[in-house]
């Protein structure tokens, strides 16, 4: 039976000036089976680094301050090591942003399959070379009995991404997780390479967190999007919630700030003023505070929570007044 992943309160910070900051701070969420969650947000927001709270691969500086990580009815942050690595590669799986670093120069891309596969079965190198042919076939890789002694020097951004999603497979993973998986490669490949995802998504019945920047990717892809800005997640809803009807100022000014082929060249691009803030010097209230254009006085000094809001969820103090029910931008 599949199961899906739900995160509680989670909380990680760094230190700076002194003392501990928050950069996730306080987040929920959940990765129901089957579903394909998106989680937005600019450069520096968190996305990255709460991918890697789920994979428990942060490491010391940053410190996971708090929150649970639920997966089959077990906090996988109170695991040990050696009882996560159970679940780590084998029902939690992660395919990382650069595949060049992810992956060893001087060792065939076989090899790298095979490695994994060994780890978490019991079957010899002969028949991991086998398996590790038919992941490569699966995500499709051609002549994959040629590829697998092939070295990552000799294949192209497109074909190692697939090798990446190929070791990402070889657990038969029940949670995938995909951090910028596709920003690295040109449109035509990141095309091909989110068709493959869906497709071994739908085949195998997996439940996907696709971490992105790139909002045109998140609408194509997934079935709900959290939007996440300076740690906190600020809406969460359906692709067309989300795109055709945003209850958050700040999930309304990056839309209005996209570029596309739809834009009226004529008129200037709007953008969203000011930066987000840093980690040591966030707003004392909403974190979208000091660039929103609707803040009011109880912006700057209360904490909105993530609340039901026209059918999804919204932390803003003003949502209901600003935003009609299915309002389009």
């Amino acid at each position: 039976m599949k199961t899906g992943l739900k995160v509680k309160n989670l909380s990680i910070s760094v230190p700076a000036a002194g003392r501990r900051v928050a950069v996730v701070d306080d987040i929920s969420f959940e990765i129901p089976a089957g579903k394909k969650i998106g989680l937005v947000g600019e450069s520096g927001s968190g996305k990255s680094l709460t991918a890697l709270a789920l994979m428990r691969l942060v490491k010391y500086p940053v410190h996971i301050d708090g929150g649970e990580i639920l997966f089959a009815e077990k906090d996988v942050l109170a695991l040990n090591m050696k009882e996560f690595r159970k679940i780590r590669g084998s029902e939690i799986a992660m395919i990382y942003q650069d595949p060049m670093s992810a992956l060893n120069p001087i060792m065939r891309v076989g090899d790298q399959i095979i490695e994994s596969i060994c780890l978490r079965s019991d079957i010899n190198r002969k028949e991991a070379r086998q398996v590790a042919i038919k992941l490569l076939d699966s995500v499709g890789i051609p002549e994959p009995d040629k590829r697998v002694d092939s070295y990552p020097f000799e294949m192209s951004g497109g074909m190692l991404q697939r090798v990446v999603i190929a070791i990402a497979l070889s657990g038969e993973p029940q949670i995938l997780i995909a951090d910028e998986a596709t920003t690295a490669l040109d449109v035509t490949t990141q095309e091909r390479v989110l068709t493959l995802l869906e497709k071994i998504a739908a085949e195998r019945g997996l439940s996907v967190l696709l971490i992105t920047h790139d909002l045109g990717v998140a609408a194509q892809f997934c079935d709900e999007i959290m939007v996440m800005y300076a740690g906190k997640i600020v809406e969460q809803g359906t692709v067309d919630q989300i795109f055709f009807s945003p209850t958050h100022p700040y999930t309304k000014a990056l839309l209005e700030s996209r570029c596309d082929y739809t834009i009226d060249v004529t008129k200037p691009i709007k953008s969203i003023a000011g930066q987000p803030p840093r980690s040591d010097n966030r707003p004392s209230g909403c974190v979208f505070s000091t660039r929103c254009e609707f803040a009011q006085d109880q912006c700057h000094h209360g904490v909105p929570d993530l609340v039901p809001v026209h059918n999804r969820l919204t932390a803003c103090f003003r949502a209901k007044e600003l935003f009609a029910p299915g309002e389009s931008i």
